[in-house]
């Protein structure tokens, strides 16, 4: 088979690899394609704890396809069966998964790209927001998390103030249902213009979903009295300084709403294709950039430099 290679800080190349063997327990996967994620871009970037050459289709994560072979013990699931999953070297043409970790697809979903992972993600994030019909929610960054969660919240019955850096981020919160948006420019001015729209009150929630210390410090000043800040973003480029003195006087809880534990992965890549197949998330309009397996490169240095158009790549087999 074919599996793409991060042989080399910022060099990803091609190998011909065998396929997989299934284990007991385990299914192996004709894949059709895996998103590529931020989590990946210290990797790419070639922090110093990361070894080379990597695992062929390490580090890909959010891989969907079709089952081609069952191993030894595994029932409930077919050969031919379209489904998400969570795995560890999706960026490839075929992988290995344990079988608790396949999410079935149902027939209205068609042939839509699936990144189990990053929508379970999501949903996970919400849940963990408790977000209420009636609150005011601001959402720190818009990008594919972030116009997700913009989705969910204003299902939720919540405004949401919408901050991101780049306008077509904002136009992109605005067709997901923001009722406002602010342009991630001037830190005093987004601070006057929340304290404007809630006359004061400050926001019952903050979803911070950059990943870097201004959105975190912002994301802290805009949350109000018993308030909730949740921290989506990824901050993976060292220690981060909090205003704990603000945080203990406005009385407000902080949620890590990061998961490591592969069966909650997966209960929010169930709750997600549920919701899709219910009309409620729509994640194709997010899309926007599609490279083959032998463009992995391109794709994770438009993740890293998120220029004006991009929200989420994927790369297909």
């Amino acid at each position: 088979m074919l599996a793409s290679v991060i042989d080399k800080p910022q060099s990803a190349t091609l190998a011909q690899v065998e396929v997989p063997e299934p284990g007991p327990g385990q299914v192996l996967l004709r894949l059709e394609g895996s998103g590529v994620c931020a989590s990946s871009l210290p990797l790419w970037e070639g922090r110093e704890w990361f070894q080379y050459p990597q695992a062929a289709g390490a580090p890909g994560h959010e891989g969907w396809g079709r089952i081609a072979a069952l191993g030894e013990g595994v029932a409930g699931l077919e050969v031919g069966q379209r489904v998400a999953a969570l795995t560890y070297r999706a960026h490839a043409e075929y992988d290995l998964a344990d079988a608790g970790a396949i999410v079935p697809l149902p027939p209205v979903l068609g042939d839509m790209p699936m990144p189990g992972e990053p929508l379970g993600c999501a949903v996970n994030i919400f849940r963990r927001s408790g977000i209420e019909a009636g609150q005011t929610v601001a959402i720190v960054g818009i990008g594919f998390l972030g116009a997700l969660l913009t989705r969910l919240a204003v299902q939720a019955g919540a405004r949401v103030i919408a901050i991101s850096r780049r306008p077509f981020a904002l136009d992109v919160a605005r067709q997901a249902g923001a009722q406002h948006t602010i342009l991630m420019a001037d830190h005093w001015k987004i601070l006057e213009e929340v304290k404007r729209l809630t006359e004061g009150r400050w926001c019952e929630r903050t979803i911070e979903a950059v990943g870097l210390q201004w959105p975190l410090d912002l994301a802290g000043e805009i949350t109000g009295e018993r308030g909730r800040l949740v921290i989506a973003g990824y901050h993976q480029d060292g220690p981060r300084q909090v205003n704990l003195q603000m945080w203990n006087w406005r009385g407000i809880d902080v949620i890590n709403a990061h998961e490591r534990d592969p069966k909650q992965y997966v209960a929010g890549i169930r709750d997600a294709v549920d919701l899709m197949a219910a009309g409620v998330l729509d994640p194709r309009p997010l899309f926007t950039h599609r490279f083959p397996l032998d463009r992995l490169g391109e794709a994770l240095e438009l993740t890293r430099t998120r220029p004006d158009g991009f929200l989420k790549a994927v790369v297909t087999t």
